[in-house]
């Protein structure tokens, strides 16, 4: 009996919320409401004056329609979102999502234009223009969308990022530097800015944002890796190594961190080393390729040339490219007539702009440092054939003597 006059205090009290909304907002969607709620109530009404019995599925379907779905909607309305945009946001988000975007648009720009101040229709449009590469009409939706919430650091970001897209970096660095006063863990952000610096080669200061970014978001692989690539930049290899083993710890995946850290061996002398974390990152298919060239470069080092062809061959036929480049460097001269060019296609790597800038940096780091070896060892030979002539000098000098 308890239950039953709960349910009607409920069911009465919203159905009269729900009326009043109807006269204040004249939007004919609460009829449809109303209607649902009343046909629940009645059957409600129905069971108790017969005494029928009814299955505790059909009881809860009953609460739904005349309590729990009205309470929802008056909920959904505290949070300054009307019903019938509800709905509208809804047809337009699963359009958005099946990829009906000419649908889902036209959907929010007649929900915007009843409803100017709808929060969630403009958020949802510059997703939609974002989708569609009309970056300018996508940031004009999402500074609207701002402007209705303070508190969307989201759609804050993506201003952010479509402007750097755009060329703007200046205007985005002031920006990123106030999202994140505002929420520093919002890692997303010191990570754009750390980019930023790092593609304008202000390494110190980047290396600031990120070790920053880390105190609040000490499980973010990426700010780790971010930190390595940028001491790489610094050429110093210790600390990077340190941090590309942080990243790969709690992302076990990051194969170009793991090759990033073969080639720190490499260029540190430590052979052996470089090769057994060369050999792992084979298990990758996008490191796969360099793997092979830098275990020929190892093998060569180590004389062993019949290895260094098998694993250079095997690097151009994952790569063609890796032919010419093979071309180009001394270090494969002894073993160039064995070298086979490939008909393959090229490797398509999948690394951000700052991936291959690092990757560059290193490959040339290795190249000047195997190029000054050779220098230094040319020097050493020349004076002691110097050396060695002008002994010989002596001697004959002291032979004419006799």
């Amino acid at each position: 009996m308890i239950e039953k006059v709960i349910f009607y205090i409920l069911a009465f009290v919203i159905f009269i919320a729900i009326f009043a909304k109807l006269i204040k907002r004249n939007d004919t969607i609460y009829i449809y409401l109303l209607v649902m709620q009343f046909f629940g109530i009645a059957i409600r009404f129905i069971n108790i004056t017969n005494n029928l019995k009814l299955t505790w599925n059909i009881i809860l379907l009953l609460y739904m329609v005349s309590v729990v779905i009205p309470l929802a909607i008056i909920i959904l309305e505290k949070k300054k979102m009307h019903l019938s945009e509800f709905i509208c946001v809804l047809k337009a988000k699963i359009n958005f999502k099946h990829g009906n975007n000419d649908i889902a648009r036209k959907k929010l720009v007649k929900l915007i234009a009843k409803y100017p101040n709808s929060y969630y229709a403009h958020r949802l449009l510059a997703q939609i223009f974002e989708k569609e590469g009309k970056d300018e009409e996508s940031i004009d939706e999402y500074v609207k969308a701002v402007d209705l919430n303070t508190k969307d650091y989201d759609s804050y970001y993506q201003i952010i990022f479509l402007l750097n897209k755009n060329g703007k970096q200046n205007e985005s660095e002031k920006m990123l530097i106030e999202l994140i006063n505002k929420k520093p863990e919002y890692y997303k952000a010191s990570e754009l800015l750390g980019s930023i610096l790092y593609n304008q080669e202000k390494f110190k200061q980047a290396v600031k944002v990120y070790a920053e970014a880390l105190k609040y978001n000490p499980t973010r692989h990426e700010l780790y890796y971010n930190l390595a690539m940028t001491y790489t930049r610094l050429n110093d290899f210790q600390t990077a190594k340190i941090y590309y083993e942080k990243a790969v710890a709690i992302n076990s995946m990051l194969y170009h961190a793991r090759i990033n850290i073969a080639q720190i061996a490499l260029i540190t002398g430590d052979l052996d080393e470089a090769k057994a974390r060369f050999t792992n990152c084979i298990q990758d298919k996008d490191s796969e390729p360099d793997s092979y060239y830098y275990l020929a470069i190892i093998s060569l080092l180590k004389g062993e040339k019949d290895r260094a062809v098998s694993y250079i061959n095997m690097a151009i036929e994952l790569d063609n490219r890796i032919y010419v480049k093979v071309q180009s460097q001394e270090i494969f001269s002894s073993i160039i007539d064995e070298v086979r060019p490939s008909e393959g296609k090229s490797h398509r790597y999948h690394l951000t702009y700052q991936e291959l800038i690092t990757k560059k940096h290193l490959d040339d780091t290795f190249n000047l440092i195997d190029k000054m070896k050779k220098n230094e060892s040319i020097i050493k030979t020349e004076n002691n054939d110097k050396e060695y002539i002008q002994d010989k000098q002596i001697n004959f000098d002291q032979y004419k003597n006799y």
